[in-house]
């Protein structure tokens, strides 16, 4: 039983570890932005394509589909790393990525925590056992509060000097000021980014069955490949990208 707790504290040990790295790494190309930022998201994209083309393989045998399968995949992670460059290229789009990585990362927890705490009926336990209807809920509610609190907080650091003329007017704290006039839609917009980041989960727990394998890659120590990491936020930024062409087409 000693080994046993040893080896899962150093397992835990590891994951907490590569976890600050990851976060380490991610955030400083993110504050330097420019070329530092567009590396990043080019590596990080390059990688996760490559774990893609692994997988691909390991479930499509031919030639042709595979060719698809890759152009797809081309497809989808390319135009998910376009939108972290252009979002981070304009002042008003890093309040919006902030409010994406914020909503995906409020996800993963929240859906973890309230599964494990009230279990339930799974989702599709044939693609991803650990998924539960319990935890999917959990993690809309947390995403919506978490895009709402950083909205908030980005809003309060875009125009200070006017809402602390406003507090000293009324006698109120800027924050709760800032608070009271959120955006409550954006609440609603994080909801539906936690079930667009869940589909991207199946997704890629789908490709993994699928291939026979447990994880994409082993680049991150305790945590597998990119593509595990990044298989949420892939699917949301894909969706925002969307949405971006769209309305970039019906209004020239």
């Amino acid at each position: 039983m000693a080994a046993v707790d040893g080896g899962r504290q150093s397992d835990l040990s590891t994951r907490a570890v590569s976890a600050v790295v990851m976060v380490a790494v991610a955030g400083g190309a993110l504050w330097l932005g420019g070329w530092a930022w567009g590396a990043f998201v080019a590596l990080v994209g390059l990688g996760v394509l490559w774990e893609w083309i692994g997988l691909v393989r390991g479930f499509v045998a031919s030639p042709v589909r595979r060719g698809l399968w890759h152009a797809a995949g081309f497809g989808y992670i390319g135009l998910a790393a376009s939108v972290l460059v252009i979002l981070r290229g304009s002042q008003a789009g890093l309040g919006a990525l902030l409010m994406v990585v914020a909503g995906v990362v409020a996800t993963d927890i929240c859906a973890y925590f309230a599964g494990r705490t009230i279990g339930g009926p799974k989702i599709a336990p044939r693609i991803s056992p650990s998924k539960t209807w319990s935890g999917l809920i959990g993690g809309m509610l947390g995403a919506g509060l978490a895009v709402l609190a950083v909205s908030v907080l980005v809003e309060l650091q875009a125009n200070a000097i006017a809402w602390q003329a406003i507090g000293q007017q009324t006698g109120k704290a800027p924050l709760l000021l800032a608070a009271q006039s959120a955006d409550l839609t954006l609440a609603f917009a994080g909801m539906i980014m936690a079930v667009v980041a869940q589909v991207g989960d199946f997704g890629e727990s789908w490709m993994k069955r699928r291939a026979g394998i447990k994880d994409s890659g082993h680049l991150i120590p305790g945590h597998g490949g990119l593509f595990d990491r990044a298989d949420g936020m892939l699917a949301v930024l894909f969706v925002l990208g969307v949405v971006m062409l769209a309305k970039a087409m019906t209004n020239p």
